[in-house]
């Protein structure tokens, strides 16, 4: 017997060039875990004009002794101002995973890949200059409008989507530690099983071990200039601290 639609149980939040690829197709090869439609959906930040019943459809609805979980992964959630709120309304007993990466390696990824895929064409010192007048006004424009979309926010946002202690307190505020786990995208890259059992336990699920642990989604890119990179390095650090002394960790970025 079909049972009646239910959200997921387990939403990846972030954050974009993270991990997020690699990590949701370790969790959907878990005997008790089934894919969504597609890994990133997008309800709550971009689909939200959407009825909830349009969001149900996107899972599998379990039968009896089938699989115990499914989820999705869309990283514009983390840094979306209205979807903490939005998911917590929608289902307050979800799971909420965040992976970080350093920043200033995510923004140089961000940046390459929009030029890959033609969402760019500055230098990347002219993208970062021009991002405060590129985002002016527009974080305004999504709180103070339900349905506004903003192509800035979403897209040419390098600098901004690596504040983390900016995006974190409102998910920390609205779900308690047993929900919210918070990872560091080096430890995926480097310890991919064990980043996977932890995320597994974090879900409640037994052990379960992959074959191998692809990296999806991974490119190489040309280094950038020692100026641009340093750059980068001093605008994070204030905030990596931030972050440090709200997480009680220290990300080992610096």
């Amino acid at each position: 017997m079909k049972q009646p639609s239910k959200p997921p149980d387990f939403i990846i939040i972030g954050v974009q060039k993270g991990g997020t690829t690699s990590l949701y197709n370790y969790l959907i090869q878990h005997p008790q875990i089934a894919p969504a439609a597609q890994k990133e959906i997008h309800y709550f930040d971009l689909n939200f004009h959407q009825t909830p019943d349009w969001y149900y459809s996107q899972f599998p609805q379990p039968e009896s002794g089938e699989f115990q979980l499914t989820g999705e992964a869309s990283p514009y959630y983390i840094f979306h101002p209205r979807v903490p709120e939005r998911i917590h309304n929608f289902s307050p007993k979800v799971k909420i995973i965040a992976l970080l990466r350093n920043p200033v390696e995510r923004a140089i990824s961000h940046y390459h890949y929009y030029i890959k895929i033609g969402y760019e064409s500055l230098s990347l010192e002219s993208a970062i200059a021009c991002e405060p007048d590129r985002l002016k006004g527009e974080i305004a424009k999504l709180l103070s409008s339900p349905n506004y979309y903003s192509y800035e926010h979403q897209h040419h946002t390098y600098l901004s989507r690596g504040i983390y202690a900016d995006q974190l307190p409102a998910w920390m505020q609205l779900f308690p530690k047993s929900q919210l786990l918070i990872l560091k995208s080096e430890d995926l890259y480097t310890n991919p099983c064990g980043t996977y059992h932890t995320v597994l336990e974090f879900l409640d699920l037994p052990p379960h071990q992959l074959q191998t642990y692809e990296k999806y989604n991974s490119n190489q890119y040309p280094p950038v200039g020692e100026k641009v990179y340093e750059q980068l390095k001093a605008y994070y650090r204030s905030h990596n601290q931030r972050l440090a002394q709200m997480c009680d960790r220290d990300f080992g970025w610096d």
